[in-house]
Order: structure tokens, then sequence, then C-alpha cells
């Protein structure tokens, strides 16, 4: 960070865009660390230095466009990393650098696996996948590989992940390059290993990220991360309650709120603190725009005998004709289209299968379809979930 901050400030005779590209580095390792307020900083004086020398499919141009696209994703506003994200794509595009395109791709896929946008996931898991598996990342290969598991995951369990995640953490130098940019990665690694049954896995990831975030120290985000990740290792709530409470990351720390009430659950006399927890990671899934996340906490709730009268709303599901669809119809409108049984909407939205059935009947009424290939059908029409795709190409 000191380099790149130096390099920054330099000026040779004749510097063409390096003095921009040290900013936008700068930045980039301010958003790891999720100084925001900074990096917001220096984003804004790279662009006042190079504007009078941009063109249209100029590298600096796309480069900046996906930094900015990172810096709203870590702030929590994901409609705008979405857009951002999009024209980065086309810049890069026209200057082609395709190999900056994963990096785009990555804030677009967490962006819609965040919002429930789970059609557009699927196909960013198999474009994000290929890309890493194919060596086709140029700069983030690790977080390529990390985000297309995560929608693997939901797609089909752990099991259908195992490959991508085994291969992150048994290799060196994908794991160390995860863990110092993503605040969320080691705790979610940690959990996945464990799902997979490999706990030497676990606990490589730990050894990993406290031994990162002892070489860094002062870094907040860094420590928080490790802090969170050996807490659910021990399985102490305390640790990951710490955790929490210090993640400068909005989901970072909704995630370890929600691992922290999972943990308090299972103890003697635990419910009120779970409740507590869980209440927190809720409030902080909606500040991350993340209502998927969001009706999974709330799902935990109502087990503990908790109702909350906010039910957080799926994206892409605005521009449905028949706007007498509720929120929960909608989300089950989504996933049919998509193909999967009822049995695993169910899964995926945390009710029975038998609720989802009660839904689809409503569905088809209110959609005036009759069978689940007219409703996929008409369900291709949403625009909003268009426009995403169309950002996918």
């Amino acid at each position: 960070m000191r380099l790149a901050k130096a390099a920054g400030r330099n000026e040779p005779e004749d510097a063409g865009n390096c003095r921009g590209l040290a900013g936008i580095w700068h930045a980039a390792l301010l958003i790891r660390i999720r100084d925001l307020s900074s990096a917001a900083r220096v984003l804004a004086d790279v662009d006042k230095m190079t504007a009078a020398r941009r063109e249209v499919g100029d590298g600096l141009a796309a480069a900046s466009l996906l930094c900015a696209a990172d810096l709203a994703f870590a702030k929590g506003d994901v409609t705008t990393a979405v857009d951002v994200a999009g024209k980065g794509i086309d810049q890069a595009q026209r200057a082609g650098l395709h190999r900056l395109v994963p990096d785009a791709r990555t804030v677009m896929a967490l962006s819609a696996l965040r919002q429930g946008n789970m059609s557009v996931s699927k196909e960013f898991a198999d474009q994000l996948r290929d890309g890493a598996l194919l060596g086709q990342t140029a700069h983030r290969p690790s977080q390529s590989a990390w985000v297309a598991a995560q929608l693997l995951e939901v797609q089909g369990g752990p099991t259908r992940a195992a490959e991508l995640i085994t291969g992150i953490v048994t290799d060196d130098q994908l794991l160390l390059e995860l863990l110092a940019a993503q605040p969320a990665a080691a705790a979610w690694l940690v959990r996945a290993t464990r799902q997979l049954g490999a706990e030497a896995l676990a606990r490589r990831v730990v050894s990993v990220a406290s031994a990162l975030a002892a070489r860094n120290h002062g870094l907040r985000a860094v420590a928080a991360a490790a802090l969170h990740a050996s807490g659910l290792l021990e399985r102490d709530p305390g640790r990951v309650v710490a955790a929490a409470a210090s993640h400068l990351d909005v989901w970072a720390a909704a995630s370890a709120w929600e691992d922290a009430g999972r943990l308090f659950a299972v103890q003697p006399a635990g419910r009120e603190r779970a409740v507590e927890a869980l209440e927190s990671a809720a409030d902080g899934y909606a500040s991350a725009t993340a209502p998927r996340d969001a009706r999974r906490v709330m799902s935990r709730l109502r087990s503990l005998g908790v109702r909350r009268g906010h039910y957080p709303q799926y994206a892409g599901q605005e521009g449905v004709s028949t706007s007498a669809l509720t929120r929960t119809e909608a989300a089950v409108a989504e996933l049919v289209s998509q193909g999967f049984t009822n049995s695993q909407v169910g899964e995926r939205l945390f009710i029975s299968g038998h609720t989802v059935a009660f839904h689809l009947k409503k569905i088809f009424r209110k959609m005036n379809v009759a069978s689940r290939v007219e409703l996929t059908r008409a369900w291709s029409q949403v625009p909003t979930a268009a426009a995403w795709g169309a950002k996918a190409q």
C-alpha cells in the first residue's frame, strides 16, 4: 500500500497512464482492507488527473470503472456496482483488454447471488468456473474461482463445488491471494470445507488467515477475517461475536452475526443470545442488499419462534406484468422457471415443498398460465432479469 501510494504521486517526465494505473491499484488495495472513503478519494483524484487523456476504448477508463464497481459493491450499493461493472466490460472489450472482463463478472456474479437473481447466477457460475480452470483470469484468479464455488454451492450444495473449493484451499498462491482480498472468504471456506467433511482443509484456511493477519498487524479487516474463521473452527461464539463487531465489511459482519447465532442456538439457554445475533445478521444483510441471505436468517429466527414483519425482496421481479405477485411468489416463480423441483425450491427459500406447491397454484392463477413450461416462458420476459442477462454476455 505504501509503494502504491508513492507510485501514484511520482511524476516522471513521460508518465503516460502510469500515474493513473498506480492510483487505481492503490484504490483497489484500500478496497481490500475496506478503507472505502480513502479509496473513493484516490479514484476521484485519478479521474481528475486522467479525464483529459481518456478516449473511447481507453484501458485506463476500463480499469477505473472496474475499481469503481468493486467500491460500490463493498459499500452495499449493488445496483450501482452492476451498472458500473457493465460499463467496465464494454470499455475493456473496446480496448482489447478481454482478460479484465472476469474481474467485472466477479462483481456482477456476487451481486446476482446476494440479490437472489439465480438465473443470472447460473450463467456467471459457468463463465467464472471455466475462466478459472482455464487460467483466463489475469489479476484475480482466486476470486473468480471463489465466486464460482459460491454459485455452484447454492445450486447443488458443497459437493458440486468441491473441486473448486479444494483447489483454492490447497493452492498456496490462490488461497493467500483470496484471503488478502476478500474479508468474507476465510469464514466461507471454513464452513464449506467442514460441510465436505474436510477438517484438515478447514484448519489450513484458519492457519493461513491467522498468519496473514500476524504479518499485517493493524489492518482491521484482515484481523477480523482471521478471528471469524478461527471462531468458527473452534465453535466459539464469543470469538465470532468479536469478529462481527470488528468487521469493516457489512456483509462479512452480517455473516459473522449469523454464525454466532447458529453457535449460540445449540448451547443450553443460548436462545436469547442466538436471537439477538440473528437479528443483527438480518439487519446487516439488508444493509448489504443481500435479500437471499436475509431470508435464510429469517427462517432461522422463525425456527426460534421469532417473526419479523419485513420480508426481503428478491431482485429481478419488479417488471412482472402481474404485479399482484407477492415477494415470496416472485421468488418461487424465479426458481421454478429455472427448472428446480418444488423440494429444491423449498430448500433454497427455506420453506417446505408443500408450501411451494401452494404458492405455485396462486402464481399460475395470477399470471394466467397453466403449467411450469408456460410460467418459464412468461418469466423470461421479466425486464430486469433480461437486463442482467445482457450484462452477463
